[in-house]
């Protein structure tokens, strides 16, 4: 019967139907909100959305990577243009920890990267996924290129990784509720580096050079 569902919806092999895709994500995040991450699996997903695991394997390959396009779904943070890149930065990681901490992503995105420490499949997702991420934040570093704040050899994808690296540590230590002055102190150190300015006197820069030295 699930089978004869299945064909109903007129499946269409690797290329995805809209109308199934659409219905197995919306099972998908159904059945993650009833039984949340532990109690996730195709199994449940096939029976909400009258759909056969064959069909949902064949455009999910894993359990992972349907839930990281339901995550991917429920994500809705903006990337701030406001013409400054320290503002822009800001703004996003705002955007992010409210968006993690008032809805269910953050729990599904915490575990996930969780998972990936011991699962190879959802560790490949996961890779797959900040690739992806990456180059949708570092479009900010790159507008930050054209306006000349930024240098033109900086990596706008390693500036990413930075700021990204920053957020997750936040995500898994449950510390989302960080005020803005922290974050925009965090960003200024990414954005301003951690040097002492060229014109500081030489006392402080003879000091800063042995703290490096030791460290």
């Amino acid at each position: 019967m699930a089978e004869d569902a299945d064909r109903a919806r007129k499946s269409t092999g690797a290329r995805r139907n809209p109308d199934s895709a659409d219905a197995i994500l919306d099972a998908a995040e159904a059945v993650l909100v009833e039984a949340g991450y532990s109690g996730f699996s195709i199994e449940a997903v096939a029976r909400r959305a009258r759909a056969g695991k064959p069909t949902i394997y064949r455009w999910w390959p894993s359990k992972a990577a349907l839930l990281f396009d339901v995550y991917q779904r429920l994500k809705r943070v903006e990337n701030p243009d406001t013409g400054n890149l320290e503002d822009d930065l800001v703004g996003f990681l705002k955007n992010l920890f409210s968006h993690w901490h008032d809805t269910s992503s953050g729990s599904v995105f915490r575990s996930l990267i969780a998972e990936a420490q011991s699962d190879a499949t959802v560790a490949t997702v996961l890779v797959e996924y900040t690739k992806g991420r990456h180059a949708h934040t570092g479009q900010m570093i790159e507008r930050a290129k054209a306006r000349g704040e930024v240098a033109a050899d900086v990596d706008a994808t390693l500036v990413a990784d930075l700021v990204a690296s920053f957020a997750w540590t936040h995500l898994l230590t449950n510390r989302l509720d960080e005020d803005e002055a922290t974050l925009r102190r965090a960003v200024r150190y990414v954005v301003r580096g951690i040097a002492p300015p060229a014109n500081s006197p030489p006392a402080i820069r003879q000091r800063s050079r042995r703290r490096r030295i030791v460290g």
